[in-house]
């Protein structure tokens, strides 16, 4: 099987590392008391608050190996990728106007990273997808749930 990149700028990997450390020097370690108190205070089978503690400790360990397998698989973005042909690639900021004229700036980030709502688009999106590889002037025709949607590159960096 072919291990997938998961592209992170640097803020995004260290933000990871972040919270891989809280959840194995915290989290991990308070589900594992409260797993402790719950078995002293009662009988383990039927009581819930060892069932209750003993599936966050599955969730932060789950996590952990989530974590733990993005950053073995990371591959850096290149924030002085200055492509001098100005082609749309991960890490490019991208302004674009629709079919109504409004502008729009995304960057392109790996999905880890990705959140529309701060203009950070994933490369897997179709809107991400589809401007990869594009350079300013290019007109792109993406399908959406309502139709198709028109965008226009204006400007790559």
């Amino acid at each position: 099987m072919q291990v997938k990149p998961v592209y992170l700028t640097a803020e995004g990997k260290t933000k990871i590392e972040e919270e891989l450390h809280y959840l194995r020097c915290v989290r991990r370690k308070e589900a594992e008391e409260r797993i402790k108190i719950a078995r002293e205070a009662a009988d383990a089978v039927g009581n819930p608050e060892f069932d209750e503690a003993k599936d966050e400790l599955g969730f932060v360990d789950g996590r952990i190996r989530s974590l733990e397998a993005m950053l073995a698989n990371a591959v850096l973005i290149d924030p002085n990728h200055n492509d001098a042909h100005g082609v749309v690639h991960i890490g490019s900021e991208v302004v674009l106007t629709n079919e109504d004229g409004e502008e729009e700036t995304y960057t392109i980030v790996g999905k880890a990273e990705a959140n529309p709502k701060l203009g950070r688009i994933s490369n897997e999106s179709p809107i991400g997808r589809a401007l990869l590889d594009r350079r300013a002037g290019d007109e792109i025709e993406i399908a959406v749930p309502d139709g198709n949607l028109r965008l226009r590159i204006v400007k790559t960096t």
